[in-house]
């Protein structure tokens, strides 16, 4: 009765510390999972921000709005433009009003404000040096006052872009190592109780394989249940936060979110399997006096 009781208790115990390693796993997977995410699409959030950002032209005083029209059809064909847009003398003369209000015209006897054309590049085309060389092209035109972007914000947004890469590079690599560590100390707390039977096994001639299998086994899945749920909780996280930020979600696409997915479910099974091999291994190799000090 009493052994019943105590088998009970350990069961009770092992369920308890299977439950608990499933949880903790499966947060772990999720934050590497968010980490991924980020990774996989860092560079379509990257175009998605140099694609938006723009390069004003401004055009001369005495060009006229049919002239401004026919320019602006020439610069959507050049190579490396992605979209125009139009931006007329009384638009210019509202965009000044708001920004320094309804009196600013007060002081000039003719509105200083030139019609522009916004021009938005295709992502590649975003760096220090192609945008010279967009500017001089689009400067030869005789209608061009001057072009303007800033150059600033260009090579800030591509140095923050590979830092931020590189970061989610980092912090992808050290929560895996922290998942392996914390499936580890689990795996060794696990077979605790199994120590003498796999010492036992193995002075009556078992393999290092056949001892690992059945462990091995369980440890995967029970990663596989881990990605499952971080893989749930993934997408629970994404639909909290989709409305927050609909123009970047915009950017994640299927397949990505798809690759995400399968990153979290090799990253628990493959872990859970290598710590588990990992840690057979060693009691394999312990003496009985080692097994009691285990």
């Amino acid at each position: 009765m009493a052994a019943s009781k105590k088998n009970s208790t350990i069961r009770r115990r092992l369920v308890s510390a299977w439950i608990s390693t499933v949880i903790s796993l499966a947060l772990v997977l999720l934050l590497v999972g968010v980490g991924a995410l980020l990774l996989v699409n860092a560079k379509a959030v990257g175009d998605y921000f140099k694609e938006n950002l723009q390069v004003s032209v401004m055009l001369k005083q005495h060009v006229n709005e049919e002239e401004a029209l026919s320019y602006e059809s020439q610069v959507a064909r050049m190579p490396g433009v992605r979209s125009t847009h139009y931006v007329s003398r009384e638009q210019g003369v509202e965009e000044m009003s708001r920004m320094l209000g309804q009196d600013f015209l007060d002081v000039f006897e003719t509105a200083p404000v030139p019609i522009s054309i916004d021009v938005n590049l295709e992502a590649a085309y975003v760096s220090s040096d192609s945008l010279e060389v967009v500017k001089a092209a689009l400067s030869a035109s005789p209608l061009v006052e001057e072009v303007v972007y800033q150059t600033s914000l260009v090579d800030a947004l591509n140095q923050n872009i590979r830092r931020i890469s590189l970061g989610l590079v980092v912090v992808v690599a050290l929560l895996l190592f922290i998942s392996f560590v914390l499936i580890a100390n689990t795996v060794r707390l696990d077979l605790f109780n199994h120590r003498f039977s796999i010492h036992t096994m193995h002075l009556v001639g078992a393999t290092k394989g056949y001892i690992r299998a059945p462990f091995v086994g369980r440890a995967a899945l029970q990663g596989l249940f881990a990605a499952l749920v971080a893989i749930l909780l993934l997408v629970g996280v994404l639909f909290i936060v989709k409305d927050e930020f609909v123009q970047l979600f915009q950017i994640f696409t299927l397949d990505s979110l798809l690759l995400v997915m399968g990153v979290i479910v090799v990253s628990g099974v493959v872990i859970c399997a290598l710590s588990t091999t990992f840690m057979v291994g060693r009691l394999v190799g312990y003496n009985r006096d080692q097994l009691y000090a285990y």
